[in-house]
């Protein structure tokens, strides 16, 4: 019989679906991150299964000398040291296919709110108020929709917007990614020259650290509405604040912050909240893109699956954006 550890909440199909492939979890989400090297180090675990309450470092590998693999219950890696997993020889594994449709499905509300002015009409009506003029909103068809970054997130999100007759148009770094019938590939130059609307899919990495900014916003050729699901950090909230102001970005809808702590936001941070969250044009939702009843049972039939592939060798490394 196989270990592994599971150190966040999860849902409760998890260690059935365990079982069936031969591998005892031992189900302990209320540890803390300062407890978890401990527990590691208390039995020859296989595995650990992680959300993101814990940093995977090479110090914690080090507590762990049988782990193999570590199962991310999720799409994002980046609270994992993927150089340090490399060091130790011990297999990432995560699940974007889990959550992808979830993410899919909720930026097109996204969208929707913004070019409807969903979310102000109905604080409006709600106090009593009934403007329809100052409401007329935008339709998605016949508008060119830019999606930076073409995984798994983004995918989704264009099969979605096919049916509304609208052009997709997707960038990305990977040059293993082709173009499909739902989105065209175009370098970023073009993107900029084209999009009406951009979308962010890419995943957060050092490289990624507030790659749209002020530099990249002011590039494009009319003003554009932004969307955020992917990560806060992938954005410069402080040029972003600066393009709503000058109307070069005509609305933004975040899923996602650069700290999602809001008790501990330096006064920067602040500073760029307290203008997002009084901002009509403006869109706030707390991380929920890829956060569905569905995602949360299907992310774990991901992982049992590449857990059981990998540990009858038939998988390497597994990660996607």
């Amino acid at each position: 019989m196989s270990f592994c550890l599971v150190v966040d909440e999860m849902h409760h199909s998890l260690l059935p679906l365990l079982t069936e492939i031969g591998v005892a979890a031992d189900y302990q989400p209320e540890l803390t991150a300062a407890e978890i090297p401990a527990a590691l180090a208390a039995r020859p675990y296989e595995g650990l299964v992680v959300r993101s309450k814990l940093r995977v470092t090479a110090d914690l590998l080090a507590h762990g000398p049988q782990l193999r693999y570590v199962a991310r219950a999720g799409a994002g890696t980046d609270n994992i040291d993927e150089a340090a997993m490399l060091a130790a020889g011990v297999t990432l594994l995560n699940a974007p296919e889990g959550n992808r449709d979830a993410v899919g499905e909720f930026a097109v509300g996204l969208l929707l709110a913004l070019f409807r002015n969903i979310v102000r009409a109905d604080g409006e009506v709600r106090r009593g108020e009934w403007h329809r003029e100052a409401n007329r909103g935008e339709e998605v068809g016949g508008k060119t929709i830019g999606l930076l970054g073409y995984g798994h997130m983004g995918r989704a999100f264009a099969r979605r917007l096919g049916a509304f007759g609208c052009t997709v148009l997707a960038h990305d770094v990977d040059s293993s990614i082709a173009s499909d019938d739902n989105a065209e590939l175009v370098g970023p130059a073009e993107l900029q020259a084209r999009a009406d609307v951009l979308s962010l899919h890419i995943p957060y990495s050092k490289a990624n650290h507030h790659f749209v900014n002020e530099t990249l916003l002011a590039g494009f050729a009319r003003p554009i509405w932004l969307l955020n699901t992917a990560r806060g950090e992938v954005l410069d909230h402080a040029a972003l604040v600066g393009a709503l102001q000058s109307g070069r970005v005509r609305g933004a809808a975040l899923d996602v912050l650069d700290n999602e702590k809001l008790s501990t936001l330096t006064p920067g941070q602040q500073a760029n909240f307290d203008f997002l969250r009084q901002a009509p044009n403006v869109v706030l939702t707390p991380h929920v893109g890829g956060w569905t009843h569905e995602s949360y049972r299907r992310i774990n039939e991901v992982l049992v699956k590449k857990i059981r592939a990998f540990r009858a060798g038939e998988l390497g490394r597994v990660a996607g954006s």
